[in-house]
């Protein structure tokens, strides 16, 4: 009876054991993927722990590359911000998980990151879509969410105070860049391919109101899908509706597909491009296709100023090539998240305080980047007008092409 009995308790406590791990398997911190401490400093090597942020973005699928430039940029920051002895005398470091960008992969990444007390900030998701899924679930944990790349004009309308951005929103870039296409560059008559995601359509509807208020018309228009290769349907309606410019709305892979098929249909009308196609990959991906197109972007690697020639130079020397957009403004956004974190505290509160109390941050895409207080959105957005020449993204020269 007492050796049934022990049995019994024994049974019990074994119980008691596999559900005490199986929930804390339930709260188990993510590990480290993907960690970068940049430049090792004094506190690091003496094993102090870092204050780590967590990125969600893609990694693998058809927006990896842009994941791939968000760490150039990020190591470029922390060897800086660790170099000089990190924040609050710790390293930073970051957890990135890949998300593909998909919806549905960074709800789950912000649920892991909610779980771990030791992430205070999150950066990402790299499309607004994916971010936007993912708000709810950080507002509830109370850590906030900044989507650097996020230009959907709601994405920081219903994510509450936890939902932070220092990208331009489309309802700014749109309108900028219908008012290069209309207004400078003197097209009227234009055909306007898109991306038919909510980006793409956000974009489409804004430019298309600005550029018709401007007096240009929209005579073709053609919604695509990310992965669709064959635009020659497309460009054969597009040339049939006689347009005098051609406008791209796409990311770099793709707009440089349909900027090499529009060379092989004959089409010789300038082409425009949205900021996106600004990156290293749409000039060798499009090789002489793309010479000649007009961008509207944030930044030029040739530009002379020192705050950008410095932040270029070491880019290059470290990387062995010029930086797109994308990984300078992941350099920007490191650095500004290393001061929010020195002004408010190493917590998931003192991130948002310390958001609220930025003021004049330098950076290289906006010189001093402030912050409106009520959208959570970066104020007073520049914006550089370029043409591709001789293979680089060079400054607009003022002169407007020829119409056909």
């Amino acid at each position: 009876m007492r050796a049934h009995l022990q049995q019994h308790r024994l049974l019990i406590v074994l119980f008691i054991l596999i559900a005490l791990m199986g929930l804390a398997g339930c709260a188990l911190p993510v590990q480290p993927v993907g960690q970068a401490t940049g430049g090792a400093s004094a506190d690091a090597s003496q094993n102090v722990e870092p204050i780590y942020i967590g990125v969600s973005g893609p990694l693998t699928g058809p927006n990896a590359r842009y994941g791939e430039q968000w760490i150039k940029g990020f190591d470029l920051a922390l060897e800086e911000i660790n170099g000089a002895g990190g924040v609050h005398g710790r390293p930073l470091a970051y957890i990135f998980e890949d998300s593909q960008s998909d919806p549905k992969q960074s709800v789950v990444v912000a649920q892991k990151f909610v779980a771990d007390p030791r992430i205070i900030v999150e950066l990402g998701d790299f499309a607004s879509p994916a971010s936007m899924a993912a708000s709810p679930i950080y507002q509830r944990g109370g850590l906030v969410q900044f989507g650097f790349t996020n230009s959907h004009p709601d994405f920081t309308k219903g994510g509450g105070e936890y939902t932070w951005s220092n990208s331009v929103t489309q309802a700014q870039a749109a309108p900028a860049l219908a008012e290069y296409t209309v207004v400078d560059l003197g097209l009227d008559r234009l055909a306007v391919f898109y991306l038919n995601t909510d980006w793409g359509k956000s974009t489409f509807d804004l430019y298309a109101r600005r550029a018709e208020e401007l007096g240009a018309t929209i005579v073709a228009a053609e919604a695509y899908l990310p992965e669709e290769k064959d635009f020659r349907s497309a460009l054969t309606r597009a040339r049939d509706a006689n347009p005098n410019g051609l406008v791209l709305i796409s990311y770099q892979a793709d707009g440089a597909l349909i900027a090499q098929q529009i060379k092989q249909a004959g089409l010789d009308v300038p082409i425009v491009g949205a900021g996106s196609l600004q990156s290293p990959d749409f000039l060798k991906l499009g090789g002489d296709a793309v010479e000649g197109v007009y961008i509207q972007g944030q930044f030029l690697p040739t530009d002379p100023r020192p705050h950008v020639k410095n932040v270029v130079d070491r880019y290059v020397a470290k990387y062995n090539e010029t930086p797109d957009f994308f990984a300078i403004h992941a350099y920007d956004t490191m650095k500004l998240i290393a001061q929010a974190i020195e002004l408010g505290g190493p917590t998931r509160e003192g991130v948002l305080k310390g958001l609220y109390q930025l003021k004049d941050v330098p950076s290289v895409i906006y010189e001093k980047a402030n912050f409106d207080p009520e959208t959570r959105r970066v104020v007073n957005p520049q914006f550089v007008n370029l043409q591709v020449v001789n293979g680089e993204f060079v400054l607009w020269d003022g002169v407007k092409p020829e119409k056909k």
